[in-house]
């Protein structure tokens, strides 16, 4: 846990053949609809794995049986428990590395990428960045430019899962402080100040990059 009171869980995606069907049982009805209709097998394996393991960790958080928790969606599709909905939670995942987030009474949202060189990052910049962001990435020398490209992507994802929206809110209006990355610039309206906002980094190891964003609900 760290000092805003978030529990972070991090871990490997196995996609073991073997534990399968004891991953497979936990899911509920629509996640295992969703499960079947995923053609490729090792893809199929870590989303099954990883909704299972997600909903291992909300049932011993609540102490609760993983297949009785009732997961539901909002209006744009963020996940919530149904029977205990003070306790905010988020999953993030990307290669065979997975990130969960919750809290109590927050909004909280979480992700990780894997830092691959892109050469579209160029165009993701002028798109997805705003101006003082811009200006910063492009000032920094070639070798670091990949690295800062992934500690603002990560951070502006998770701010934008954690309200709920997604990248259609625009990931422009979501402005990192290029002098402080763990502050933000610029919010959309409606999302509150800057400054009540708390987003972290997540130390996931070599090759990846992950942070969290998180408000208190609590005023």
């Amino acid at each position: 846990m760290d000092c805003h009171g978030i529990h972070i869980y991090q871990g490997e995606v196995h996609g073991n053949e073997r534990e399968y069907e004891d991953f497979w049982r936990v899911l509920e009805p629509y996640e295992q609809q969703h499960a079947a209709l995923i053609g490729n097998p090792a893809t199929r394996l870590r989303y099954v794995e990883i909704h299972a393991r997600l909903r291992m960790l909300l049932a011993t958080t609540i102490n609760s049986i993983p297949e009785q928790l009732r997961i539901l969606k909002g209006e744009y599709g963020k996940p919530y428990l149904a029977d205990y909905p003070e306790l905010a939670f988020n999953l993030s995942h990307t290669a065979k590395k997975h990130v969960i987030v919750t809290g109590i009474n927050q909004e909280l949202g979480v992700d990780i990428e894997a830092c691959k060189p892109r050469t579209t990052l160029p165009a993701l910049v002028e798109k997805c960045f705003a101006e003082e962001e811009q200006n910063y990435w492009r000032l920094l020398p070639e070798q670091e430019k990949a690295d800062a490209f992934y500690r603002f992507w990560t951070r502006k994802e998770a701010f934008v899962k954690a309200v709920g929206r997604g990248i259609a809110l625009g990931l422009n209006q979501c402005v990192i402080n290029p002098e402080d990355h763990n502050r933000f610039l610029r919010l959309p309206s409606g999302y509150g100040q800057p400054d009540t906002w708390q987003i972290q980094k997540i130390d996931v190891g070599k090759g990846y990059c992950a942070a969290y964003a998180a408000r208190s609900l609590i005023r």
